[in-house]
């Protein structure tokens, strides 16, 4: 087996040229971190340009006898030591334009705020409860005990004034009506409020921060003025989180199952070069209409229950939908009390009785309404609700019940509900300009009491700013086309005419069909279309399957695959089947799932499916993207850049270059057992980074950082083992027996790190790593425990084997748009409307130090495009601005599935697509079980790892 050897021995970018800071590598959890480098080697910046002043090269020493402890080592609890990559100098490249943001310039006051605490006894565990409590306290006593201030607080124990109150300690009483929901009773509550100052809240850090100095990110301040400005907000609107909605912003439009869809928006104050900024957005998502509880169940259900009673399936289903649900009565007139539903009856409502006094006399719901409150119960075949606490269980009729308005719904939507939301938030570029434009005139920021209270004021004028467009790069096609090479027009070209760069050969395919609808024939009809299409495109494609066509059940999908894997290798002499083209009914529920988990961890068999809708009626582009995904799944490349086949890419043509993309998904709302799955790719042909292979593991609920990129652990036979998912693209070679660790796919890194020896003859001289899924508040944490993990897989193959590192976090979850200057000026637009593919931005709105920018990579489709943002939280290899932001670009137009730019750089973008294929993995309907895949221990959560991807899936994209 072979050993890495450099090219050159005195090769320089063998070694890393900055590593971590010494301040942070000092720090007691990391520096008893073994095999650690000291590189003396210094960068200077400035401007623009890049400087070098090295001094001698680094060596690491490995004592004997040193045991590696890397087990799920835990980053830093201070990343103060440890300074983000600052920016080098700004971008030139490209045609400059000028662009409008969301973002809308605040002036603040610089003088100092006064911080107190606040501590509400009894202790409230609601903020909600305890804004009410603190306003009521302000609405008494603002003008006499508070000095006429108006303060802001934040619902916890902090509490802002834009001057010192008149005491330094002071306990307030406040008194509030409250209800009772388990009884409907209202009754008085009083609570102690005890109010003492802190500190002065310091403004000036804030205003040098934004004007560029070098100091700490002024947490403190920030929060401050986003409470301030939050305040009025909350009390016009319903808040969640960040965003704010109403039914009165846009009608609300129905979605289904008794859902609705309501417009809001998103606030928040950021610090930016121009100095700090309000940005805002448009947003909606789905809230349970206000209708009478019947008619609701009606929609649930979707059939009528005002005659029927309802099945133990129906009672099942109402029950999910209708529990923590608040509800109002109707049956008492004005007195209109709320309570919240805990469950449902398994009786109807003409059965239940219970007792009406302390004799236990009995009486029924029936008759209890009709003599108390004169109500006819219309409907008593429907169960009741039951509201308040387990041990007093009280009855409510469905008839006698509303929905009270503005509860959100939290749980999972179904597809036809997405399109509905997704239709009803749909704006093009003009129109969500102008309701962001109407947001903050309706808002009325500078007529804010609060906001004038504390000095602040908010423009009412999109920010404009400066931007570049770049140029699209140019293709390379296959040599026996007629076009040999293409450059991508507004972001977008098309397959006429070209073959991809590298077909790949399928000698051996089946077909399964588990669509009923489908004839055999119309099936046959469309492979053989498809192979025509794949041929066509450049691939040596078998016109004839191994075997005729099966139908089968979408329920026995694994007797299906097995059959037809067996009957095949029959055929073939003991061969086995390379591809298979599944054709799928539309709505497949787990059949997808099940096809991918058994043809890729159990028969180790590349998969194509196809919807029934797509069969049936067939479109020459739809089989061109099907074959453009075929050619990848089976080792091909469909096309690389022209300036990395003429070695033209600025710090990544002259080395062996590396590209990873990182991902971590995690579950869906209201699965709290289930695993989050991470996800690492790393390109395997150089120069070309066109092709990528991954690994996927499972690791702790809701956990960001990515645990596997280096372990050590024991093994009772051949010592200490390391590896890892960094680790297994690199390593070729080990001594020891790896033994299966529950968190570790050590059985991975052979193949792909000879993947890529085969295509390069080199190892890895740098590394490019981009890394999806993180926001601003974890920069920290992920950089410092997921770069040492890098370094230390570098390290456990060569002591000295440290490759200069630029890591880079893309962002899609975030609120920035642009917007044209000139939205009828269609030169600068694509057809939707939006900014043309390639406009980037890295002045004005973007960080006041700190190395990121934003790009708008592709061209719109519908709705407004959100550009993609890259933070360089950290650059070894030197980038400069045009060099970072150009590649970035330019590898949009690699990705594999289609024949458009991609509005996130491919390495990413694979990472999400591996890790969401790899949540299919997960046994069937174990998240009805959590103890079958989780415990707990007492060094951490021990639950059950993914199942492996057999040998013939590992090395190619079979994710796409």
């Amino acid at each position: 087996m072979p050993h890495w050897q450099a090219k050159d021995p005195d090769q320089r970018h063998v070694i890393s040229r900055r590593p971590l800071q010494d301040s942070v590598l000092n720090h007691p959890s990391l520096s008893q971190m073994p095999n650690r480098c000291q590189d003396k080697s210094e960068v200077v910046r400035g401007g623009g340009g890049r400087r070098r002043r090295s001094g001698k090269e680094a060596k690491c020493e490995t004592k004997q006898g040193t045991r590696l402890e890397l087990i799920n080592f835990e980053p830093p609890p201070s990343s103060k030591g440890l300074v983000l990559h600052r920016r080098p100098g700004y971008g030139q490249l490209g045609t400059k334009c000028l662009v409008k943001a969301n973002h809308f310039l605040a002036e603040i006051s610089e003088r100092d705020l006064s911080h107190y605490s606040v501590k509400i006894n009894p202790e409230v565990n609601s903020t909600t409860l305890n804004k009410v409590i603190m306003a009521q306290l302000v609405k008494l006593h603002r003008d006499t005990d508070l000095g006429k201030r108006l303060p802001v607080y934040d619902g916890r124990s902090a509490l802002y004034t834009a001057g010192l109150l008149p005491f330094t300690s002071k306990e307030f009483v406040v008194t509030l009506a409250d209800e009772d929901e388990s009884i409907g009773i209202t009754k008085e509550r009083e609570f102690k409020v005890m109010i003492e100052f802190v500190a002065h809240a310091s403004m000036r850090h804030l205003c040098e921060f934004s004007s560029g100095k070098h100091v700490d990110t002024p947490l403190e301040a920030l929060k401050v003025i986003d409470i301030v400005l939050r305040e009025l907000a909350a009390q016009r609107y319903i808040s969640v989180g960040r965003f704010f909605y109403s039914p009165n912003i846009k009608r609300p439009q129905p979605i289904g199952n008794g859902l609705q869809s309501w417009r809001g928006f998103y606030q928040s104050i950021k610090p930016i070069q121009m100095g700090l900024s309000l940005n805002i957005d448009m947003s909606a998502t789905a809230f349970i209409e206000p209708l009478p509880v019947i008619e609701f169940v009606a929609q649930v259900l979707g059939k009528d229950v005002y005659s029927r009673p309802l099945s133990d399936a129906d009672r099942v289903k109402v029950k999910k939908a209708l529990r923590g649900v608040k509800v109002e009565v109707t049956h008492r007139g004005d007195m209109r009390r709320k309570y919240r539903i805990s469950g449902l009856t398994s009786q109807p409502t003409r059965e239940l009785i219970f007792p009406v006094d302390e004799a236990k006399n009995m009486k029924s719901v029936v008759e209890y309404f009709q003599e108390v409150y004169g109500f006819t119960i219309q409907h008593p075949h429907l169960p009741c609700l039951t509201v308040g606490s387990s041990r007093k269980v009280n009855y409510l009729p469905m008839e006698a019940c509303k929905i009270v308005e503005g509860q959100r719904y939290t749980k999972r939507l179904n597809d036809r509900q997405i399109t509905s939301l997704l239709k009803f938030a749909c704006q093009r570029p003009h129109e969500q300009e102008m309701d962001i434009l109407e947001t903050i005139h309706h808002n009325g920021y500078n007529q804010d009491p609060y906001a004038k209270e504390f000095g602040i004021r908010i423009d009412d004028k999109l920010a404009s700013v400066e931007a570049r467009v770049l140029p699209a790069p140019w293709l390379k096609y296959n040599d026996s086309g007629k076009e040999k090479e293409i450059l991508p027009k507004v972001g977008q070209w098309n397959m006429m005419n070209k073959k991809v760069i590298n077909g790949s050969t399928i000698n051996y395919w089946a077909c399964i069909n588990f669509s009923r609808s489908v004839q055999e024939s119309t099936v046959s009809g469309f492979c053989h279309q498809l192979v025509q299409a794949c041929q066509g495109s450049g691939m040596d494609f078998k016109c004839e399957p191994v075997i005729p066509i099966y139908s089968a059940r979408p329920d026995q999908v694994k007797k299906a695959l097995k059959y037809v894997c067996s009957a095949a290798a029959n055929k073939l002499g003991g061969k086995e089947l390379e591809l298979l083209i599944a054709i799928l009914p539309d709505n497949n529920g787990s059949l997808y799932g099940d096809l991918k988990r058994i043809c890729e961890t159990e028969l180790g068999l590349i998969s194509q499916c196809c919807l029934t809708k797509y069969v049936v009626k067939i479109s020459q582009q739809y089989l061109a993207n099907v074959s453009l995904k075929i050619n990848v799944k089976m080792g091909g490349r469909n096309t690389v850049l022209v300036d990395a086949l003429s070695w033209r890419i600025p710090l990544v043509s002259d080395i062996p270059t590396i590209i990873f993309g990182a991902d971590v998904t995690h579950p869906e709302s209201g699965e709290d057992c289930s695993p989050s799955i991470a996800a690492v790719v790393a390109s395997q042909d150089w120069p070309e980074v066109t092709k990528y292979a991954g690994l996927v593991c499972a690791q702790p609920h809701r956990q960001e950082l990515i645990q596997d990129l280096y372990k050590t652990w024991k093994d009772p036979q051949g010592g200490t083992v390391t590896g890892g998912m960094i680790r297994h693209v690199f390593r070729i070679h080990s001594k020891f027996h790896a033994f299966r660790c529950v968190l570790c796919y050590v059985d991975y890194f052979k193949e792909l790190l000879l993947s890529f020896q085969k295509a390069t003859g080199r190892k890895p001289l740098r590394i490019i790593f981009y890394r999806d899924g993180v926001s601003d508040g974890q920069f920290y944490q992920v950089l410092l425990y997921e770069l040492e993990a890098i370094r230390k897989a570098c390290a456990s193959l060569e002591p000295s084997y440290q490759p200069p590192v630029t890591f880079i976090v893309v962002q899609k979850r975030h609120h920035t748009r642009l917007f044209a200057s000139n939205h009828h000026n269609k030169s600068s637009t694509d057809k939707s409307g939006n900014v043309l593919p390639g406009t980037v931005v890295d002045t004005k709105i973007c960080h006041p130090t700190e190395f990121d920018f934003y790009l708008c990579s592709h061209a719109g489709i519908q709705g407004t495009s959100r550009p993609a943002h890259y933070h360089v939280l950290w650059d070894e290899n030197n980038f400069t601005a045009d060099e970072i932001q150009s590649l970035t670009n330019n590898l949009c137009y690699t990705y594999a599935r289609c024949t458009r730019s991609v509005s996130l750089v491919p390495p990413a973008y694979y990472a999400h697509l591996a890790a969401y294929r790899a949540r299919f993995y997960m046994e069937p309907n174990t998240h009805e079980n959590a103890s079958t895949r989780s415990t707990t221990r007492s060094n951490g959560p021990c639950f059950r790892p993914l199942p492996a991807l057999k040998e013939k899936v590992k090395n190619v994209m079979f994710y796409c």
